[in-house]
């Protein structure tokens, strides 16, 4: 289980503004919702996090590599023992391994001798630093999106543009477990 914070947006108010053609600032708080609701669809689709963001995870001290769910890590900042009653300790850098791969997946690995049942891993991860580096058909699939969610916002029936996702798939990573 990962805790992430809420999307980033990958896209700008301004740029979903012109997209849908609202000159006016009476629809941004329902745009600025809907970017958010198009950003985490995106990111739920791709399986990936767009914008960098820090995540704690939790995974089994099994003494194997397990791999970490949040993706494409750029960074494991600290892992911790959890015990039995969710007691967290310090691990030294000599009880544990950790990686990450060509492909982004993060990995860590637990000594054997470690007594935590858990172990508890902090870092970051993500496709981009901010919404400029973010690759530019996943934006214009977001803002396709958010065109789309403003139109069908009052019960009108469609479904999302089938461009959406053709943006996206190259993007999408497909795990097996």
């Amino acid at each position: 289980m990962a805790t992430l914070g809420m999307a980033e947006p990958a896209v700008t108010m301004s740029e979903a503004q012109a997209y849908v053609r609202i000159e006016t600032g009476e629809e941004e708080a329902v745009l600025a919702g809907l970017i958010r609701t198009a950003s985490a669809l995106c990111e739920s689709f791709l399986n990936q996090i767009v914008i960098a963001r820090e995540f704690v995870t939790e995974l089994p001290a099994s003494g194997g590599w397990e791999r970490l769910a949040p993706s494409p890590a750029r960074a494991i900042t600290s892992v911790e023992g959890v015990d039995a009653n969710g007691v967290t300790t310090s691990l030294q850098s000599g009880d544990y391994s950790i990686d990450i791969d060509s492909s982004g997946d993060g990995w860590v690995r637990v000594a054997s001798a470690v007594s935590a049942r858990r172990v508890r891993v902090t870092g970051t991860a993500g496709l981009a630093v901010s919404e400029n580096e973010v690759p530019e058909p996943i934006r214009q699939g977001i803002l396709r999106l958010v065109a789309h969610l403003f139109t069908v916002r009052d019960g009108a029936a469609g479904d999302p543009p089938a461009a959406v996702t053709a943006l996206w798939r190259p993007y999408r990573r497909m795990r097996v477990r």
